[in-house]
């Protein structure tokens, strides 16, 4: 049994989560407040949130990243967490991402993957929570590494490359003539707004618009077709989302958003230092859209093939059994 924390903000995390399970062997139990999609087909533990009411002391005096004391969420979510390692006994935990529930599970005995990010986890909690690890999974290439990790994590890093829900899907073919720009703005927050992406279509009249989440757009639970119809994309720097642009082969541009600790800067840069997309670090002005547009069609979205090869969720969940199973063999 391999237990998988799942962090409730965004999208990502789960869609990382399910991608893995359905090429692991062992049963999967994933512990996580978000609500269970109908989809999941394994077990699955209902976590309390932490986030309400008063936070006292939330760092441990910088040591950690929540954990407010006497907290009634806290206490639930951890008492939880705790009771299923003590029942199901797992023979990993993998953490989606919390140092918390991490540093819980290995004070249980309970050998732990991390999912790394990219950006500035020098502090002293990410330290503790990379240190700590058997494992650290990092979902982007090997030949794109993040600059200034020290020797021990690298060493215990699996580059799984990119990885979506859409690896090994049919793509169908992208209109040659087409002038579609597909917005995706993702459920973990956004800083463009309604006046922003009216302007960018005001000047750009011969480009059909569609934005997808955030506050200004619909959303949609399978943007498949409209990846593969789109002439660009245009998205955050997340995780998840590029990693559905690279499935595609669609070419894109990366705004990167303000996150903690420079997480989506620090993936943006790296595309651009691998020339797999167009990166601009602010929401362009209105009269740079046109040649941004013509720029970004022209590019061959087959590069993406470098940052997602397709099968890195197999190689994910092959990591976590090889994990798992040799934790397992050495169980006196």
């Amino acid at each position: 049994m391999i237990g998988y924390y799942v962090h409730h903000q965004g999208r990502g995390h789960l869609q990382r989560a399910q991608c893995i399970a359905a090429h692991a062997g062992e049963a999967v139990t994933v512990l996580s407040s978000l609500e269970r999609p109908p989809s999941w087909p394994g077990h699955w533990v209902d976590l309390p949130h932490d986030a309400a009411g008063t936070a006292r002391e939330p760092t441990a005096r910088g040591r950690l990243h929540w954990a407010p004391l006497h907290h009634p969420g806290l206490r639930g979510r951890m008492a939880r967490i705790a009771g299923w390692i003590d029942r199901a006994s797992p023979a990993l935990f993998v953490s989606d991402v919390s140092v918390e529930a991490a540093v819980l599970a290995r004070l249980m005995g309970v050998p732990l993957a991390v999912a790394a990010m990219r950006g500035n986890r020098g502090d002293p909690a990410h330290e503790l929570a990379y240190d700590m690890a058997d494992a650290l999974l990092a979902p982007w290439p090997a030949q794109v590494p993040e600059p200034g990790w020290p020797p021990h994590w690298t060493s215990k890093t699996v580059h799984t490359g990119a990885f979506s829900r859409y690896d090994g899907r049919r793509r169908q073919p992208r209109p040659a003539d087409g002038r579609d720009v597909l917005v995706m703005l993702g459920g973990g927050g956004d800083e463009v707004s309604a006046q922003d992406l009216a302007a960018a279509q005001a000047a750009t009249p011969g480009w059909r618009w569609t934005v997808l989440g955030g506050t200004s757009g619909t959303w949609t639970d399978d943007p498949w077709e409209m990846l593969c119809r789109a002439r660009v994309v245009v998205t955050h720097a997340g995780q998840n989302a590029l990693a559905e642009c690279a499935a595609a082969r669609v070419p894109t541009v990366v705004v990167p958003q303000r996150r903690p600790h420079g997480e989506q800067q620090a993936t943006a840069h790296a595309l651009d230092g691998a020339d797999l997309a167009t990166v601009r670090h602010r929401w362009p002005a209105p009269p740079e859209w046109p040649a941004l547009l013509e720029q970004t069609a022209r590019r061959d979205g087959e590069r993406w093939a470098q940052w997602s090869a397709g099968d890195g969720a197999a190689r994910a969940a092959r990591a976590l059994e090889r994990l798992a199973s040799r934790h397992s063999e050495q169980t006196p």
